[in-house]
């Protein structure tokens, strides 16, 4: 890592047209309402840093580490970000539509009040994150872990679920109608949550947890 670097050298280097930048130590600086778009971010330590309404259009981040980092209402559509830890962010009303987040740590991540439209998770940890009325609407997640996440009002329909987890998630008027659940891990399901995942397709295994859930024991 490259210590010594501060919000004036970065701001110097955007100015002078650098568009990649790698190996940087920047935990803890004020990066807010900087324009980044449309540059190449790569292993650069951005612990606790400020990014407050900066943009970050069509910018790609790979193993970058951004923990308890603030990126409240960055312009972030269309970045891509890869094998980036993003613990505990806060996103809270920024624009990521079509954004993509792969490989990628995002445990108790905060989007509240976040435009979200066509983004994408692929392998991602998104243990107790904020994602209420997030939609995923006719599309295939893959990897991804929900667990304990509050997925409240999120959109489901007709999506597919390959290899995630919703185990314990806040799902309260979630909806799920044609979703195919049978490569998701749902957790124990009670009776109180069955009707979430009305008209969704569901395995055998599945089905005989639900009636664990009722008190029925399947022979």
């Amino acid at each position: 890592m490259i210590g010594g670097v501060d919000r004036q050298y970065l701001c110097d280097r955007l100015a002078a047209g650098q568009k990649a930048f790698s190996d940087l130590e920047l935990a803890g600086t004020d990066l807010s309402r900087i324009d980044f778009s449309d540059i190449t971010i790569t292993n650069c330590n951005f612990d606790g840093v400020n990014f407050t309404a900066s943009k970050l259009n069509n910018t790609v981040w790979t193993r970058c580490r951004a923990m308890k980092t603030s990126f409240k209402a960055v312009d972030a559509e269309s970045a891509a970000f890869s094998h980036c830890n993003f613990a505990n962010t806060d996103w809270a009303g920024s624009r990521l539509a079509s954004a993509s987040f792969q490989d990628c740590k995002l445990t108790g991540a905060d989007f509240r009040e976040s435009k979200l439209l066509g983004i994408s998770f692929k392998n991602v940890l998104l243990v107790s994150a904020y994602l209420r009325g997030i939609s995923f609407r006719c599309m295939t997640l893959e990897g991804n872990d929900f667990t304990q996440a509050d997925l409240g009002g999120a959109d489901f329909r007709e999506c597919t679920m390959n290899d995630c987890r919703l185990n314990g998630a806040l799902l309260r008027a979630t909806q799920f109608a044609g979703a195919d659940l049978r490569g998701c891990d749902l957790g124990r399901i009670s009776l109180n949550d069955a009707g979430i995942f009305k008209g969704a397709t569901i395995s055998r295994s599945q089905a005989t947890e639900l009636l664990h859930g009722f008190g029925l024991t399947v022979i």
